[in-house]
């Protein structure tokens, strides 16, 4: 903590064993949690609230004024969980009036250039690849992969557990527990490498895929499908959470995967 050539606010609040690198600068009304490392040239802007155990890279910008016009400077907040790792140059912004907080959740992997923007909520467990970016007011569940070059449109959910593969172009909600790919993005099947990481038997994942066959796979409408899964389909955990993201979705879901002639 003790190192001349970084600046840090009276106001800041920094846990005893926080180790900051030269030339890093903490604003004011920053609080950062213990056994976190902040490497140099690191910029931590006002109402930034830092777990523990978080290793933030040189050259990353948190809590940033809100690239939004309509942005007054509110007193607003940028939380990240602990055991976060933020890669250089990483850029997250603080949140508007909309949610007043920008967040990250515990355990999440944020590579090297990527883009949060303001009133984003990020669960946790989440690896977003190397330049991936996410415009404001975004919500990803927990256990989400964004290959590298991925763009996710302002307002757009991503379910848990969803895997979307690098260069990708996410103007629809993306449901929990799939793949999606190709250009528009669609569904080519369910997360199931991941889902097996994760302790997810073999029945369970048939079931999921069983599902996503009545909404993908069977020419059904999203309305037809969602009343097929709830009557044909036994109530459990996996099916209630897609149905009730299907119902929630404001942009619509991504639709499945067609050959062109």
């Amino acid at each position: 903590m003790n190192q001349p050539l970084a600046y840090v606010h009276p106001g800041a609040k920094i846990a005893k064993n926080v180790v900051i690198d030269p030339f890093t600068t903490i604003h004011n009304n920053v609080v950062i949690g213990e056994g976190t490392w902040i490497g140099s040239n690191v910029t931590i802007m006002e109402g930034a609230r830092i777990g523990k155990n978080c290793n933030i890279f040189p050259g990353a910008v948190i809590s940033g004024v809100p690239q939004d016009l309509k942005y007054n400077d509110e007193d607003t907040l940028t939380i990240i969980g602990d055991n976060v790792t933020i890669r250089e140059c990483v850029t997250i912004n603080r949140g508007t009036t909309d949610k007043m907080k920008t967040v990250i959740g515990d355990n999440c992997l944020i590579m090297a250039y990527c883009h949060i923007a303001h009133d984003c909520v990020v669960g946790n467990n989440c690896i977003f690849s190397n330049n991936s970016t996410l415009a404001g007011h975004i919500t990803v569940g927990d256990y989400v992969v964004l290959a590298g070059m991925t763009a996710v449109h302002q307002f757009c959910s991503i379910g848990n557990h969803a895997f979307v593969t690098g260069g990708s172009l996410v103007r629809k909600d993306v449901p929990p527990f799939v793949k999606a790919a190709r250009e528009p993005l669609s569904y080519v099947g369910i997360n199931s490498v991941g889902l097996r990481r994760r302790g997810f038997t073999t029945e369970k994942i048939r079931e999921i895929q069983d599902i996503y066959r009545i909404l993908y796979q069977k020419n059904n409408n999203t309305s037809q499908a969602s009343d097929l899964i709830e009557a044909e389909m036994e109530a459990t955990t996996e099916r209630d959470e897609i149905l009730q993201f299907i119902k929630n979705s404001h942009r619509g879901i991504m639709k499945g995967y067609f050959k062109s002639n």
